[in-house]
């Protein structure tokens, strides 16, 4: 038997090769306890843990619009690019994030769109002095590169503007070699991890800046796929509203967004 450190929500523990090997919660699928999970398992696993009322959730968790729900995922424990639940199904990015209205079951998502660039917005608690802008953006660059073990050419910008922290992660498809993790599975671990509500085993993330804790008040993820997502006028939510209102807001200063059409 061993400890799967860098997800919790896992059974079965055996050790093969000196590598911690877990079957996840709720997909049964193994997951190699040496590199983060993937979104989709961890997503899963957390609804299968729901159901048994075992955890109750933070009061402000998931600042996507649609929140947790249970996804079907690939053997490989990316999303499967539609999403179900009962009859009413949509499609969803590499994030597992809905990018499209809800339809019927007829609806055809033809590919898993990816999620290129995923901007990480915290707020800090109120305090008299700024923080140094080199100290926190090392304390940030340097917890994502070890704690999440994201290559640091994918996190191009630690942003800080009192009282809030943006953290840029891009990764395009071309760019990601075999054994990188994903920015979304990144993200994923980093928001818990803010939120108070770990996935690693036992292994708080204290966010300490100069020898000072911080502490959050919120934190939003936004989402930039490779391809605008199709929503109709009517149906956007205010949070969906935002993200687009983002993404034109960064086409406007002069970022080229490349879309390829697959028709």
């Amino acid at each position: 038997a061993c400890i799967c450190e860098k997800n919790k929500r896992v059974t079965n523990c055996r050790l093969v090769d000196g590598v911690c090997w877990c079957d996840s919660v709720g997909s049964g699928v193994s997951v190699n306890c040496d590199t983060l999970t993937s979104k989709c398992l961890l997503m899963k696993a957390e609804m299968a843990g729901s159901k048994s009322g075992r955890r109750e959730k933070p009061k402000d968790a998931f600042e996507d619009t649609d929140g947790l729900y249970d996804p079907e995922c690939e053997n490989t424990g990316v999303f499967k690019a539609k999403q179900c639940n009962g009859t009413t199904c949509w499609c969803v990015n590499t994030a597992g994030v809905r990018r499209t209205d809800k339809h019927d079951a007829d609806l055809r998502c033809n590919q898993l769109v990816r999620t290129t660039w995923i901007m990480i917005e915290m707020k800090h608690a109120e305090r008299n002095t700024p923080l140094n802008t080199e100290s926190l953006k090392k304390f940030f660059k340097e917890t994502i590169t070890n704690r999440y073990m994201l290559d640091g050419r994918y996190i191009t910008g630690v942003l800080y503007e009192k009282p809030y922290i943006t953290i840029d992660l891009k990764q395009n498809s071309s760019e990601k070699s075999p054994g990188d993790v994903d920015i979304a599975d990144v993200a994923y671990y980093f928001e818990k991890d803010v939120k108070g509500d770990s996935i690693f085993h036992n292994n708080r993330l204290n966010v300490s800046i100069d020898n000072e804790m911080l502490s959050f008040e919120k934190t939003v993820v936004y989402y930039v796929d490779e391809i605008a997502p199709e929503f109709s006028m009517k149906s956007l939510t205010p949070g969906l509203i935002a993200v687009i209102v983002v993404v034109i807001l960064a086409i406007a200063a002069g970022i080229v967004v490349l879309v390829s059409s697959n028709k």
